[in-house]
Formats: structure tokens, C-alpha cells, sequence
């Protein structure tokens, strides 16, 4: 989970990714921020975020992030 903080820390600096749980809905993420994100969260954690997963819910939190990854891992 640190490096993924670490991630949308460098894309976005002055959000508080530990405690913000709206990036999407409160606009904190727009969708070329998100498709950095995926970007990096695909190199960094070795698996593909399939166009499915990318929603709203999957990517308003750090938290919801990170089980998205952790999810993805599994079913590789």
C-alpha cells in the first residue's frame, strides 16, 4: 500500500490520499490522471486493470485502489 501512496502522491501532492475516499467523485482524479495511475499501478505491481474494472468505485479511495491490485494479483 506505501508504494501505491507514494504513486498518487506523485501524481496528485496535495490530496491526503489516507484519508480522502471521494478522488473520483470529488474530483480529485480526472480521467488522464487515472489512466497515469493505471499506467503506473500496471508496472509497478505487474498486473493489467482490464477496461471493466476501470469505475468509479475501484478508484475513489487509496483504500479501494489497493484491493482493486490486490484482486488483480490474485487472479494471476
Amino acid at each position: 500500500m506505501e508504494k501505491l501512496i507514494d504513486i498518487l502522491e506523485e501524481l496528485q501532492p496535495e490530496v491526503d490520499f489516507q484519508e480522502v475516499d471521494n478522488l473520483v467523485d470529488g474530483r480529485y482524479l480526472d480521467s488522464l490522471t487515472i489512466l497515469s495511475l493505471i499506467s503506473e499501478i500496471e508496472d509497478e505491481f505487474d498486473v493489467q486493470v482490464p477496461t471493466v474494472e476501470i469505475i468509479p468505485d475501484n478508484f475513489n479511495s487509496a483504500q479501494k485502489i489497493w484491493e482493486l491490485i490486490e484482486r488483480l494479483q490474485e487472479e494471476n
